[in-house]
């Protein structure tokens, strides 16, 4: 597994509390500090169990006017965690986190459009942007791949992302959706079929 280094890192720094401030008696972290090392921990995983609520609603309550606005104030965020600066690992997956959670989803997916000047088409791509190839393969996070969002189809023919319990269905629904226009492409070659 990839993520035992981080998360006995997280675990330490938090139970040593090496930040006096955010310290609370028993030597936890507590306040925006907890958060941050929460959110860092909840968001390198696929798995988000529901302690995880409180840290995510504070990280993806962070929005600026710009999305580069929101990722660098959303760095700003997971960098109040001590451990994130301790090593070049921890630095690379804080960057990787602020540039790729909440942006690697379905919805952020479809909405990457690939334009092919010979065409003059739009598609929804079908390759992961560089942030979530950095987000997703870290060697400090563990995404399990019947996780992360899917493909269905073909870029030309309208291909989209789906969630990877939704693909099957997806498939045969895209499947059957291009059977029907190669028919009717077949028909409307061929005069109507009469």
């Amino acid at each position: 597994m990839k993520k035992p280094l981080l998360i006995a890192a997280t675990a330490a720094t938090l139970i040593a509390g090496h930040i006096a401030p955010a310290r609370a008696e028993d030597g936890v972290f507590e306040g925006v500090t907890r958060l941050a090392c929460e959110a860092l921990l909840c968001l390198s995983s696929s798995v988000r169990p529901g302690a995880c609520s409180p840290s995510l609603s504070y990280y993806f309550d962070i929005v600026k006017k710009t999305m580069s606005g929101t990722i660098s104030a959303r760095l700003d965020f997971l960098n109040l965690c001590p451990v994130a600066s301790q090593t070049s690992e921890m630095q690379s997956l804080v960057s990787a986190i602020s540039r790729g959670a909440g942006r690697c989803d379905t919805a952020s997916l479809n909405r990457m459009q690939y334009y092919d000047p010979v065409s003059g088409a739009s598609y929804v791509s079908n390759q992961y942007p560089a942030y979530c190839n950095a987000y997703y393969s870290h060697s400090y996070t563990d995404f399990m791949a019947g996780y992360l969002p899917k493909y269905v189809g073909a870029l030309e023919r309208g291909g989209y992302w789906v969630e990877p319990k939704d693909y099957e269905a997806a498939l045969a629904e895209y499947e059957a959706r291009v059977a029907y226009e190669d028919q009717q492409r077949e028909l409307a070659g061929s005069g109507g079929g009469s």
